[in-house]
């Protein structure tokens, strides 16, 4: 999943399933997924072979218990980072996916569909593309903004700094 182009899926999927913000929704929750994946498999590996997870097994926990009250509570960091990272990107992907028409459709309100609808006025009304471009750009970097925000927020080794 991860060595296909997500962008390429993406117009595959919407083209085969038609164009609805349904079917988009669908699209760019298959395609990001494995990012998650990748994540959370990498942070448990390593969280597993932490001491405190050894003591805990040693003093006789039960692997669930371990799971919910040892291993979750530090995935739950990460997960919150990567969410609002990716919240930029499917801002950035719904609105390419919409442009090209292949997202969502009229009559509601897409900040894609808008500029598609501005570039064919950009010498007379240039505002009508730019606009939601400059809301595309704010949003997303206002959203990558906090999502590092929340990152050194989480950071034990910044916490201990501060």
């Amino acid at each position: 999943m991860l060595s296909f182009p997500y962008v390429l899926l993406a117009m595959a999927l919407v083209a085969t399933l038609g164009a609805s913000f349904r079917n988009v929704f669908i699209v760019l929750g298959i395609t990001s997924w494995p990012l998650y994946a990748r994540v959370i498999r990498t942070e448990v590996l390593r969280i597993k072979e932490m001491d405190y997870i050894r003591a805990a097994k040693a003093l006789g926990m039960k692997d669930l218990r371990v799971i919910l009250f040892e291993i979750f509570p530090n995935l739950i960091n990460s997960v919150i980072v990567i969410g609002t990272i990716q919240t930029a990107t499917m801002i950035i992907s719904e609105s390419f996916l919409s442009f090209l028409g292949l997202g969502v459709q009229p009559p509601i309100p897409s900040w894609g569909g808008m500029l598609a609808e501005g570039k064919n006025h950009m010498l007379d009304m240039w505002w009508l593309a730019a606009l939601p471009g400059m809301a595309i750009f704010l949003t997303a970097m206002g959203i990558n903004l906090f999502g590092d925000g929340l990152r050194d927020f989480f950071d034990p080794l910044k916490r201990k700094q501060l």
